[in-house]
């Protein structure tokens, strides 16, 4: 029997009655979608409610960048424990809502995430292309699906019935301006585009700008900024782990870069801090409108954003400012272009009006003859050019060999890459054939450049030459024929006659180890005592160990190679030679890393040679380093 209350007409239900049926029902959504994280199919967020992150750090909702009266209006999500408004994420920023009143984000019973304006058209939908897989799996997934935004800032779409959590659809694979911790940006592209961060238009407008960043769609190695289609700014070519720890004194920690290889066989690139807790630092990156990449962090103590990594930090840093064979030298108070050890400005006139630029480059002082009278100029700390060629699975010796025979090579750099887990190949040999072009010198960091160079015309001994001073010598850098050396001058008052010099450096040189420096002779002269030896481009074991930006750059695989290397080298020193000789002062600094970061065992000053029937002797003055 029909309940009789059905037959009640519309009328004789009091107004006051209807009003707080809807008053009631609004604010039931508005106390599930304020108190939840997420949305399940059916469930609506509207303008004043937010989903919050259960670790309070990130929102999402409505917001309105512009304080103007004509507002247009965002699904967003930005950071929701400081006072800052700082929005990460953008969905409709290409479609603005301008009617507030009726808008709303909802997922369908299709488990789609839609955003509706307020005459109920749709604004931006996620259009799911993975729901029919995740349906086919379980005709129950689609009606369990939620979206949840993650504690990394991340909105999940994902099935969550008994048989799967596939993620349908996520904010991290459709990033906007801002990249956050363990966020993955393609780098390569064998079965999807390349991704890029796109900057806002404006300060307050988030619709897409001029302004893009990602990997090179021709070599991943490296990493473009672009404004249009033209180059704007190209970051260091991949070397390693990138760790930006200058900065560890502001975050007690430090940030590293790096690549990898997903399940979908494609590479990609995130950013993060090691140590994951809840003392850790916000950082992100962010591509401002003005084409700017800064890494930035939250201070706390003055609630601002503070830049730990700003590129481009200069004009001279922007693509190719200084033009071919020239570099920009951000070594000086305020940086500006020279040209190459080598080279002469093309145009003077240009030099002197161009405010610090070479608006045409630089050409050749002599040119190489390529027929035994060329030589290569080692140039550390650089920003290698653009426009190489990537010979993969090449020693240090093989890739300089591949350069020194083709006469149209005009430059090589290697270093060993931390990308042996991804394609099996630990190397990476660049070699160049055309111009130089794009290049920066650095206070730190930076890689060595040899480019090729005519050593008949007297430039190979003026730059090829650097001073080291030492508390206790100094080295010097240059080339004996084609091979560079490293030149130690010894001290007068080192303690060392000329006759005992003489026959300690006869007695070491007859030490032959790969994992010792090798001695390539001495020269006596009065109070003058110089040492050569092999040159090791990668300095020594200490730069790397003691420097925050660089002790990344050893990973695992290759710090247990260095520690075999000088464990093999200690047991010929102390058991294998003529000689049982005990070295006295090991240390980081004195073990020296060569191109392909092997280590050899150096400075054998307060070495103790010990006869093969001595088992201990006693020492009247303390050696080694206090």
């Amino acid at each position: 029997m029909a309940n009789s209350s059905s037959n009640i007409p519309m009328h004789a239900i009091p107004v006051y009655s209807i009003l707080l049926f809807l008053s009631y029902s609004l604010s039931s959504v508005h106390h599930l979608c304020a108190s939840n994280n997420h949305i399940s199919p059916g469930e609506h967020l509207l303008p004043g409610n937010t989903l919050v992150s259960d670790d309070g750090t990130f929102a999402l909702g409505f917001f309105s960048p512009s304080n103007t009266t004509r507002k247009h209006y965002y699904i967003g999500i930005w950071y929701n424990n400081i006072p800052q408004c700082t929005v990460v994420w953008v969905a409709n920023r290409a479609a603005p809502i301008t009617d507030l009143s009726s808008a709303t984000l909802a997922m369908t019973r299709s488990s789609n995430l839609v955003l509706y304006d307020g005459n109920g058209r749709v604004i931006w939908m996620t259009n799911n292309t993975n729901i029919g897989m995740a349906s086919s799996s379980s005709s129950s997934t689609t009606a369990s699906a939620k979206a949840v935004l993650d504690n990394t800032g991340n909105f999940i779409l994902r099935s969550s019935d008994n048989s799967s959590t596939a993620i349908l659809w996520q904010s991290f694979d459709y990033p906007t301006d801002t990249l956050l911790p363990g966020m993955n940006l393609r780098i390569s592209h064998k079965m999807h585009p390349v991704q890029h961060i796109i900057s806002w238009k404006g300060p307050r407008d988030p619709s897409p700008g001029a302004f893009s960043y990602g990997a090179d769609p021709n070599n991943f190695l490296q990493r473009f900024t672009w404004n249009g289609t033209r180059q704007y700014r190209r970051s260091p070519v991949w070397s390693s782990y990138i760790l930006l720890g200058g900065y560890m004194d502001k975050l007690h920690s430090s940030i590293y870069m790096e690549m990898h290889r997903g399940s979908d066989d494609e590479l990609y690139m995130s950013f993060g801090i090691p140590v994951d807790d809840s003392s850790s630092p916000l950082i992100r990156m962010e591509l401002k409108y003005s084409g700017v990449v800064s890494m930035l962090s939250w201070d706390s103590n003055m609630s601002v954003w503070t830049a730990l990594y700003t590129e481009p930090a200069h004009e001279c840093n922007k693509y190719a400012y200084c033009g071919p064979y020239s570099y920009c030298d951000n070594t000086e108070t305020a940086p500006t272009c020279k040209c190459l050890d080598g080279f002469e400005v093309e145009d003077d006139e240009g030099w002197r009006v161009g405010r610090n630029r070479f608006w045409q480059g630089c050409h050749r002082k002599k040119t190489p003859r390529c027929s035994g009278g060329d030589g290569f100029l080692t140039l550390p700390g650089m920003k290698v050019p653009d426009q190489f060629l990537y010979v993969q699975n090449k020693s240090f010796d093989e890739c300089m060999a591949e350069c020194r025979s083709n006469c149209s090579c005009v430059a090589y750099a290697y270093a060993n890459m931390s990308t042996r887990a991804i394609d099996g190949d630990g190397t990476r040999c660049l070699i160049w054939i055309g111009t130089l072009i794009d290049m920066e010198k650095s206070r730190q960091g930076g890689e060595n450049l040899y480019i090729r160079v005519n050593k008949f015309g007297g430039i190979m001994s003026k730059a090829n030459t650097l001073k080291i001073v030492l508390p206790v010598v100094s080295s010097l850098l240059g080339t004996l024929g084609d091979e560079e050396i490293a030149v130690k001058r010894l001290c007068v008052d080192s303690g060392l006659g000329a006759m005992e010099f003489k026959n300690k450096v006869i007695l070491i040189a007859k030490l032959q180890h790969r994992n010792l420096v090798k001695m390539l002779g001495y020269c006596v002269d009065g109070d003058e005592k110089l040492l050569v030896y092999e040159y090791l481009p990668n300095k020594s074991l200490g730069t790397f160990l003691f420097d925050a930006a660089r002790k990344s750059l050893l990973d695992w695989h290759t710090r247990f190679e260095i520690i075999k290397g000088i464990a093999r080298g200690l047991l010929y020193l102390h058991q294998d030679s003529r000689s049982t000789i005990i070295h006295r002062d090991l240390k980081a600094d004195n073990i020296l890393l060569d191109a392909e970061k092997r280590p050899k065992i150096a400075d054998f000053d307060t070495a103790r040679i010990f006869d093969p029937n001595e088992k201990q002797s006693n020492t009247i003055r303390v050696v080694g380093t206090l």
